[in-house]
């Protein structure tokens, strides 16, 4: 199968919480990005078939396919595309490098603020420096 063309300022907000998906949408919104949401990772994988986006604010815990899942997947069937942050209240550093071998270019602690996403966005390539 065909990976889809992303789309070019678009990014996937992927997280259970729908508090945390408007607060991302906002700051994401107000950086000049479009922005669709998935409640989870299974979601997400269908969002990116349907339309791969440039990139994905992704939740680590998630019921149905959690991050970790969607990256393994998301990998495999994309490859390096879409560039993924990986967000969660885990500060173990083991999580961390979990998140990271699996997949995410980058990895942001919540809670965030926009100060915070802007620079992991930058350190990605998502926004100029």
């Amino acid at each position: 199968m065909t990976a889809p063309t992303p789309a070019a300022t678009e990014i996937l907000v992927v997280d259970d919480s729908a508090v945390v998906r408007k607060v991302a949408r906002r700051i994401l919104e107000g950086l000049g990005f479009a922005v669709r949401e998935a409640a989870d990772g299974a979601q997400a994988l269908e969002a990116c078939r349907a339309a791969l986006p440039r990139g994905v604010l992704l939740d680590r815990n998630m019921p149905v396919l959690d991050g970790i899942g969607f990256l393994h997947a998301a990998r495999a069937e994309f490859g390096d595309r879409p560039l993924v942050v990986m967000c969660t209240t885990e500060a173990a550093s083991e999580r961390i490098l979990e998140g990271l071998e699996a997949g995410a270019d980058e990895y942001v602690m919540k809670p965030f603020d926009e100060e915070i996403l802007r620079d992991k966005l930058v350190q990605v390539g998502l926004l100029p420096a």
